[in-house]
């Protein structure tokens, strides 16, 4: 597949030579939070044929983006991972991923899927830096079936797939549920309340949970019309 170029001495350019093609940037979204085998980047990529799929892997591949690697047992299967290069793209995307949520996201379309497993990058990008003050805990989170765990340190957090080795505290929640409290019309209490979710552990850690992600306002790129 040929490659397409700006054609521009310019740094802007030639990133998005590398990384503007479609799916490129959504599958280096995935491989942020860890190393994927191909069937796992095709179960969260729905849309994107196994031939594109191949080809997209071996250009980040060929331009020093991703490498394969063998998963750890027990697994021991071939898998895709960010070299340091495409790990550095993680903060770029974390920026887009916070522009759209005030700026693009809006309502779910009908056309539109969702995979539980992108709340892991969710996560830090609506994560409240000053609200994890002081914290040190650790919470896993179970969308019906997909597991992930945030580690907050003062101020900091690691978020990945899989379940957490000694949680503090454990969140459940069904797909439907989460999707309304990313819609802003239903809070983490009002989930609690309604049965909707459950939640257990340390309950220090369970108070503060409400506060450390939040999602900002969303906005209007309309100029003639108000952002609510």
């Amino acid at each position: 597949m040929e490659q397409r170029t700006y054609n521009q001495y310019c740094a802007t350019a030639r990133t998005l030579d590398l990384v503007g093609e479609r799916w490129t940037l959504l599958l280096i979204r995935e491989l942020l939070t860890g190393p994927k085998r191909f069937g796992d980047l095709q179960a969260s990529l729905r849309g994107l044929g196994t031939g594109l799929l191949a080809a997209r892997l071996k250009h980040l591949e060929r331009e020093g983006l991703a490498h394969k690697i063998t998963l750890p047992p027990p697994a021991r299967t071939p898998a895709y991972a960010l070299t340091e290069a495409g790990e550095e793209l993680g903060p770029a995307i974390m920026e887009l991923a916070r522009w759209g949520l005030k700026w693009a996201m809006g309502e779910r379309r009908a056309t539109e899927t969702f995979h539980p497993g992108w709340a892991v990058l969710g996560l830090r990008a609506c994560f409240d830096t000053e609200a994890a003050a002081g914290l040190h805990a650790v919470y896993e989170f179970r969308i019906d079936d997909e597991l992930f765990h945030a580690r907050i340190d003062d101020g900091a957090i690691e978020a990945l797939h899989g379940p957490a080795q000694r949680p503090d505290a454990t969140v459940t929640i069904s797909q439907e549920a989460f999707l309304r409290l990313t819609g802003q019309g239903f809070t983490f209490a009002e989930a609690i309340e309604t049965g909707a979710a459950s939640a257990s552990g340390d309950k220090q850690a369970l108070r503060r949970l409400g506060d450390l992600f939040r999602l900002p306002p969303p906005h209007t790129r309309d100029p003639d019309q108000p952002s609510s």
